[in-house]
């Protein structure tokens, strides 16, 4: 399979007109980065990203891996998510940015990736298997899914999600609803 412009932009129509959290996603694409910055970011809506990182599969996850990730990151205070945000956007390079935010109990790398995707959704891809698994089947990435990537395969991973956007002329948000669909095929 290739990634094309045409098949991106296929894809991605695809995923909005059948993904139930779309029109969600798309409201807090357009919302957060904002919140992040202005620290108006509240508990609710750094808990929904935790929760839509496992939720987006639509129950194909398995429940208590998700309950046990859900259950951890709520173990966080508001005012250390907050320190964790805030030192993520103090960071200057995408390892800076993910070590701030593995300091919160729940938050792996692929957890972490989640909130730079939200919080730049226009620089950050989220990663997982799903999306991993895509770019490899397209001869993007060599390796299997790290499960977990280590901060330097996100890195790695990032840098290869954006140069397959700029090939498609696609934006980030736009490749991720069409490598979302790819990967339910």
């Amino acid at each position: 399979m290739d990634l094309t412009a045409s098949i991106v932009a296929d894809r991605a129509a695809e995923y909005e007109r059948v993904e139930p959290l779309h029109a969600v996603e798309q409201d807090n694409i357009e919302t957060f980065p904002a919140a992040f910055r202005d620290g108006s970011l509240t508990w609710k809506d750094a808990e929904w990203i935790v929760w839509w990182y496992y939720r987006r599969y639509l129950g194909a996850f398995p429940d208590d891996e998700r309950r046990a990730v859900e259950d951890a990151f709520r173990e966080n205070d508001f005012e250390t998510v907050q320190d964790a945000v805030g030192t993520m956007l103090e960071a200057d390079d995408v390892a800076g940015r993910v070590r701030s935010l593995t300091t919160l109990r729940g938050v792996d790398v692929p957890i972490a990736s989640a909130f730079l995707f939200y919080g730049f959704p226009e620089t950050y891809p989220v990663v997982g298997e799903r999306e991993w698994g895509v770019l490899r089947a397209a001869g993007e990435i060599e390796a299997a899914y790290p499960d977990p990537p280590s901060v330097a395969e996100y890195g790695s991973y990032a840098g290869t999600y954006r140069e397959v956007a700029d090939r498609c002329n696609a934006d980030l948000p736009t490749l991720y609803r069409a490598i979302w669909r790819l990967g339910a095929e």
